[in-house]
């Protein structure tokens, strides 16, 4: 229905765009063995205190894992988790099958099983796999894995590109012996993207409510889990003790080989732009494939991008540099369009990490000049 207006003349009216519509991100699930709790089903938390009132005060294995996770997911400024309880009995088919229960589930975008650790040393490796493997088939969430708790060259290194290490285990408090890091990394990812944005590295944050280290690690040995000469090599992200700093997470890479997904921010970026258009994109499914459509497609996603480039999530200094969508007559030829299919072409220009920051000191004939 027309506005209507009293007499002729020139009226202002706003206009505000259309909001890009947000999804959480920095949401883990928790697998884990415990004494109480519905089997395979996503229970939501906001609080540390509702684990033992859902999960119980004392768990079913020990050690047990999960319970240090939820607690340090909060502690390091996590805001909302889901725990998936797998059961009274430790095993790697009950791991698999909590797996598979979460495929269908959408409220997530990260993966923890502190409790895999529970298992022997090569169920443990396996549950890794089957975590990797469900993080590369579902193409939405990305896993946080802990290293195992022994020398760092006996660490058995895995290969995903949706999946980061980390190493060593932590003394925290209430705890005998040293826990998992994961649900402690978590948090710091939830803390991290509420500042800064996915795209910021969670990397060179303190761990809150950590007392102590299991190991400590020497140059060499942070040399051989973080490789710095090794194109696309596979890391571990160590944890450090810096003198006068606290402890804090010193490393962003993948598990990835390809060097296009070796940073941590880079490949959760792109998780995020595949949430984003399977959510928002839906609805074009089965509208005629013509011009119109693709016009439609690459408004939307342009609109995206450019909410994206404004915060800072890519590089360049203009859109045109930051990104291009392209879905036309090129990219979608006759036998493409007979065939069902709508191609899209996207280029994204992602923000990488600074690991190496140099200071030249020049010597010259009037003192030392800092470049």
């Amino acid at each position: 229905m027309a506005t209507k207006y009293p007499i002729p003349g020139v009226y202002l009216e706003q206009v505000l765009p259309t909001p890009v519509s947000q999804f959480l991100t920095g949401v883990p699930v928790f697998l884990g063995f415990t004494a109480k709790g519905d089997i395979n089903k996503p229970t939501m938390l906001n609080l540390w205190s509702q684990f033992p009132e859902y999960f119980g005060e004392r768990q079913s294995v020990s050690p047990s894992y999960l319970g240090y996770a939820v607690r340090g997911f909060f502690e390091n400024g996590g805001h909302l988790c889901y725990v998936v309880s797998l059961g009274n009995k430790a095993s790697l088919a009950a791991l698999e099958a909590g797996l598979e229960a979460l495929e269908a589930f959408e409220e997530i975008d990260l993966i923890c099983a502190p409790d895999i650790m529970v298992l022997n040393q090569s169920e443990q490796v396996a549950g890794q796999k089957s975590i990797i493997k469900h993080c590369k088939k579902l193409g939405d969430r990305f896993a946080i894995l802990d290293a195992q708790n022994v020398p760092p060259k006996e660490i058995h290194k895995l290969t995903s590109n949706s999946a980061a290490m980390y190493a060593p285990w932590l003394k925290v408090k209430n705890a005998q012996d040293y826990v998992p890091p994961c649900g402690y990394i978590a948090g710091i990812y939830a803390s991290s993207d509420r500042a800064g944005g996915i795209h910021q590295s969670p990397a060179n944050y303190v761990l809150e409510g950590v007392l102590d280290l299991s190991f400590h690690f020497t140059k060499d040995e942070l040399e051989y889990l973080n490789p710095q000469d090794e194109i696309g090599g596979v890391s571990v992200n160590c944890i450090r003790a810096l003198m006068g700093r606290g402890i804090r997470i010193w490393g962003t890479r993948t598990l990835s080989k390809d060097p296009n997904w070796r940073y941590i921010n880079v490949r959760r970026l792109f998780i995020n732009v595949r949430r984003w258009i399977d959510r928002n994109l839906a609805d074009v499914v089965f509208e005629p494939n013509n011009i119109k459509l693709w016009v439609r497609i690459e408004r939307e996603l342009n609109h995206y991008f450019e909410a994206l480039f404004e915060q800072g999530a890519l590089k360049g200094r203009t859109t045109e540099e930051a990104f291009y969508v392209k879905c036309d007559a090129e990219t979608n030829p006759p036998e493409s369009i007979d065939s069902g299919q709508v191609v899209t072409e996207i280029g994204l220009a992602p923000i990488i990490p600074s690991e190496f920051i140099i200071i030249r000191l020049i010597h010259g004939a009037t003192g030392i000049t800092i470049a």
